[in-house]
């Protein structure tokens, strides 16, 4: 028969696995999932609320606190949009101010409620003595421990003698460890997924001391905090088995705590498993609410040889003038060329939009997209980057007029060329300021060049290890996130995104031919502007 150590050590072996399984199933969803979309969409909203931003995500905290929805996404959001210090704030604003309401709500609206529910509970009648005596250090402990839900504590609390504002600041102190290390999580998970940039081996190595010693320093005070508690409220429960001569209970807590943590690592592993069994289909789908719209092209416009042409020399000027070799902008030079971009964007609003044929409108989309970029960096020049603009502002302002419409940065991309030409290179003619982007020509695309040139702005993005790059021993195919967010138009018009990419390179057509299938990974995008400043080997 086993005794009581051997029943111990075993749960403490079950439990320290199942946080095992549970790390592992969480870095195989996160590695899995292109939480990077997730993440990037709730930036851009929140981020475009400006000051508001915080604000909301203070409310919606408050809010999920108050409807007993756990708050650990809205917390791993937290870090992951503002970072550790205004991260930390929000979340602690936020779970504070619910805990409060909830408090509050116990107490003077819906006490029979709350009572009711927990009238059977053996284990809250000794914490509520315990309150009674020990006051807001039992609630530190509590906060501290896992001992009942953050959610269902806020109401139970209600129903005990502590006040109102000692119960508010203890909460609040409290709750701090475990915000913080959510947070720290959140943040770490940003950074692991964001695109801006790849992080150095010095950057990486710090943030993961800084978690690990933010997770012990968790686990120390929980555990502490569980042990003092259980001194005090397990002596509860005792004495009131005295009184009502009522044999102890057999059933050790800590086994329950064991089987629970084990029953949601078992979860945790199954869902992880599916998720990689399913990866593309899931992906498709955050990939068609978060990213880019998908679409089916075809070719929309006639030809129309005898139709009007578009003269666009003076963009070509201005980008020989003050794009580099390389496709460097100096920003600098071309605010004092203003008055010439502001031309050549009136010569894109008066073109006759419905007497051009398919390669005029066209090369006036991708020349009046570019252009309008160009524009929109110095209105708000000097920026680091154009996610610096607000979201307002940036790809969704509906401000820029192509022969007499007036689309936004998006509709022209997603609104006017995808669906209307069948010509995925067109995302290799696209410039959207940044240094992850394909280079900007230092010439316009014309109507009666332009597959020519397309053609060759291909090439170019596959002749440079920023976005092309094929590890012939490995097998290993490293493109650009272009593929990854466009891939139905490059499939719509290849059978793969790697036959796509072989059209430009004859080591991996060589290998595809030989019936090798290539391992893709996507290269980081940097978001940085695509200034000369920046300027970098390709």
């Amino acid at each position: 028969m086993p005794t009581e150590t051997s029943i111990a050590k075993l749960n403490q072996f079950i439990r320290w696995g199942s946080v095992a399984a549970i790390l592992i199933a969480v870095l195989v969803i996160f590695r899995t999932l292109p939480i990077n979309l997730v993440t990037s969409a709730m930036n851009e909203w929140i981020g475009g609320l400006g000051w508001w931003g915080p604000i909301v995500l203070v409310l919606l905290y408050i809010v999920a606190t108050i409807l007993f929805v756990p708050g650990t996404i809205l917390t791993l959001a937290a870090g992951a949009i503002f970072g550790l210090a205004v991260g930390t704030i929000v979340v602690s604003i936020g779970s504070t101010v619910g805990a409060a309401l909830a408090f509050l709500i116990s107490r003077y609206v819906a006490r029979e409620k709350v009572a009711k529910l927990a009238e059977d509970n053996r284990r809250f009648a000794a914490i509520d003595r315990a309150i009674e005596e020990g006051g807001w250090k039992i609630v530190g402990l509590l906060r501290l421990s896992p001992a009942l839900p953050f959610n269902l504590q806020n109401y139970l609390y209600g129903l005990t003698p502590i006040r109102f504002w000692p119960y508010v600041f203890t909460s609040w102190l409290a709750m701090l460890p475990a915000t913080f290390l959510y947070v720290y999580l959140g943040h770490i998970t940003g950074a692991a997924v964001s695109a801006d940039r790849e992080r150095t081996p010095a950057e990486w190595a710090m943030l993961a001391v800084g978690l690990l010693a933010t997770i012990a320093v968790t686990i120390y005070v929980t555990r502490l905090a569980s042990r003092k508690l259980n001194e005090q409220v397990d002596q509860d429960q005792r004495d009131d088995t005295e009184t009502l001569n009522e044999p102890k209970p057999t059933e050790d807590p800590n086994t329950r705590r064991t089987f629970a943590l084990a029953g949601l690592a078992l979860a945790s592993v199954l869902f992880a498993t599916y998720v990689s069994m399913n990866s593309e289909r899931i992906k498709q789908t955050v990939t068609g609410w978060f990213g880019p719209p998908a679409v089916e092209s075809t070719e929309s416009h006639d030809v129309n040889p005898a139709g009007p042409s578009i003269d666009h020399s003076l963009l070509s000027e201005l980008l020989a003038s003050h794009v580099q070799e390389g496709g460097w902008v100096n920003y600098e030079a071309l605010r004092d060329d203003t008055g010439k971009l502001d031309r050549y964007l009136s010569v894109v609003a008066s073109a006759p939009w419905d007497k051009l044929g398919r390669d005029e409108k066209l090369a006036l989309l991708l020349n009046g997209y570019n252009a309008s970029t160009l524009k929109l960096i110095l209105d708000h020049y000097p920026v680091q980057s154009i996610k610096d603009i607000p979201a307002a502002d940036r790809w969704d302002a509906v401000r820029w007029n192509i022969g007499g419409n007036t689309w936004s940065l998006n509709q022209i991309e997603h609104e006017q060329i995808r669906p209307h030409f069948k010509e995925p290179r067109i995302h290799f003619a696209l410039v959207c300021a940044a240094v992850g982007c394909p280079p900007l020509r230092r010439e316009a695309y014309d109507a009666d060049r332009l597959d020519e040139q397309l053609e060759d702005q291909t090439q170019i993005v596959h002749d440079h290890a920023t976005w092309f790059e094929y590890l012939n021993g490995d097998n290993e195919l490293r493109l650009t996130k272009l593929y990854d967010w466009y891939g139905d138009d490059f499939t719509q018009a290849a059978e793969s995104i790697p036959r796509f990419a072989a059209s430009y390179s004859q080591p991996l057509q060589r290998s595809i031919d030989s019936d090798q299938t290539p391992t893709i990974t996507w290269l980081p995008y940097d978001w940085s502007l695509n200034s000369n400043l920046n300027r970098q080997p390709r």
